[in-house]
């Protein structure tokens, strides 16, 4: 681009992403002034940073791999995702499925086909790498909506013999530290973006241990720094119905990489789409969420259990199975309902049962990375305040300050349709055991998510796309940040999704000159 001097402009924002003005200060840097550089630079190290940096190295590459987290810590929701990524056994297939699982919210189709021929080419990827690809065990049921045409292509894999226990993300990491040409740098969050005078990306500006670090890409950045599932005001601002929700994926991802974008122009999509929402239980110095026995659909401890809002009113089958926190209503998938605040309230029975955490170490930040040890009794939580206590129904609604009238109806209602065999408000049919006079037990729980969906947009070269259409040059995306997926999701598709665009991304800026 330029031979001694480079023009750059680096966009800095200190204000919300709420529609404040951006301010963009220009500067004019040597090249000399550059403190690293690379052909490739890759923001984020979980699933998608992976493909895309082994595949830029494997291509004769140098890349430079930055991540925000300690380097005990890093893998994004790639680490601590139950390990299964999409592999469909038919292209054609694949795009009729996808299709139908966009419903209203179509995706140009150059983009789902092109989704569609590169997933099916994860197995053989991953086998050229050293992966051992193994189809779960539990096909069919692993196909999320089997009554939308084509959904007979879907096929999950992992990497090994188990599934779980991060053994994709254990064997991507591995991969990735063994090639010379893939410089990573832990606890090194890029901050902003670096723009050529002709507005193509130049490189990043990274922070590390308080100084910022200038890199510049000779050939591109791939930003593949996941989603805003753990920024509270992305949340509140993007996704409807929502005062807050917390994660149970990684808690790096506070939407860096949508920010950056957004300052240089990008175009945005499928922003109000989420795998959530859930309830689960948030405690105050865990930065994710815990999984609630009571509240998992498929296991019915022993002992009586409601949810109720502010309200004091019940609001959903507490034991649905949702699809990703997707629930049918009247014939069309939304969000799981919730409120905020809710609580989940239980007797002694359910208290003596066991304890309240399904801490099983597949999946989840929290089971994973945190590994709390729940006490068998539940007295620790109990001691710590995470579970209240009351020796009746008044005086439960009064400690959280519900109405007591209003939740004494709602626990009466409760107890008369487990009489009754049949719960006519919400269809419950699990844990159907009578909610007990005295004492009582109740958890805060809140609305919870694994990931967002949404993004820049990106096209089928994985370039990320300004309003008009036009690419962002030298700028492409992988994974989460900016997902393909609009409406409904299949599991295992967003680590799917990483492999193949983190493939796309990487090839084609590979293949761009060097300035």
């Amino acid at each position: 681009m330029q031979s001694r001097f480079e023009e750059a402009a680096v966009f800095k924002s200190d204000a919300s992403l709420t529609g404040a003005r951006i301010i963009s200060r220009w500067s004019r840097m040597q090249v000399n002034e550059w403190d690293q550089q690379a052909d490739i630079v890759v923001v984020g190290f979980g699933g998608a940073g992976s493909a895309a940096a082994i595949t830029a190295a494997d291509a004769g590459a140098s890349v430079i791999l930055l991540d925000k987290a300690p380097e005990h810590a890093v893998g994004g929701n790639t680490r601590v995702a139950a390990q299964g990524y999409f592999n469909p056994s038919d292209p054609d297939k694949a795009i009729t499925y996808f299709n139908a699982l966009c419903g209203p919210f179509e995706v140009p189709q150059e983009m789902v086909t092109v989704w569609a021929k590169e997933n099916c080419r994860n197995n053989e990827w991953l086998e050229s790498i050293g992966g051992d690809p193994q189809e779960h065990q539990h096909q069919p049921a692993g196909i999320e909506y089997p009554d939308l045409p084509g959904s007979d292509c879907v096929h999950k894999y992992h990497h090994g013999d188990i599934l779980g226990y991060s053994k994709t993300w254990e064997f991507l990491e591995q991969s990735v530290k063994s090639r010379s040409a893939i410089q990573i740098h832990y606890e090194m969050p890029a901050t902003d973006l670096i723009q050529h005078a002709d507005g193509s990306i130049a490189g990043v500006v990274a922070e590390h241990h308080g100084k910022s670090v200038r890199i510049k890409a000779r050939k591109a950045v791939i930003l593949t720094c996941g989603g805003f599932e753990n920024n509270q005001e992305m949340i509140r601002n993007f996704l409807p119905g929502l005062k807050y929700c917390y994660t149970s994926g990684s808690p790096y991802n506070e939407g860096d990489g949508i920010r950056m974008a957004m300052q240089v122009g990008a175009d945005l999509w499928h922003m109000n789409n989420y795998a959530g929402p859930s309830m689960a239980f948030k405690a105050p110095d865990v930065p994710t969420t815990f999984s609630l026995v009571p509240l998992h659909f498929s296991l019915e401890p022993t002992g009586g259990m409601v949810v109720v809002g502010p309200d004091a009113k019940r609001f959903t089958d507490e034991k649905y199975k949702h699809k990703h926190g997707k629930v049918n209503v009247g014939g069309q998938w939304m969000p799981m309902p919730v409120r905020c605040p809710m609580y989940m309230i239980f007797d002694q029975a359910l208290m003596d049962a066991g304890p309240l955490y399904d801490g099983a170490p597949t999946h989840g930040w929290t089971q994973i990375m945190e590994r709390y040890q729940w006490s068998e009794d539940n007295r620790a939580e109990l001691a710590k305040g995470w579970i209240k206590s009351a020796p009746d129904l008044q005086s439960m609604a009064s400690l959280l300050g519900l109405d007591a009238v209003a939740l004494r109806e709602t626990v009466n209602r409760w107890n008369q349709h487990v009489a009754n065999g049949h719960d006519p408000e919400f269809g419950r049919t699990k844990m159907m055991n009578p909610l007990a006079d005295g004492p009582l037990y109740a958890m805060e729980i809140s609305p919870s998510m694994l990931n967002t969906q949404g993004g820049p947009r990106r096209n089928e070269k994985a370039q990320i796309l300004r309003p008009n259409g036009q690419p962002v040059g030298r700028l492409y995306s992988a994974g989460e940040m900016g997902s393909i997926f609009s409406y409904l999701y299949q599991g295992t598709g967003n680590i799917g999704e990483c492999f193949a665009f983190g493939r796309i991304a990487a090839t084609e800026a590979v293949a761009l000159p060097a300035c």
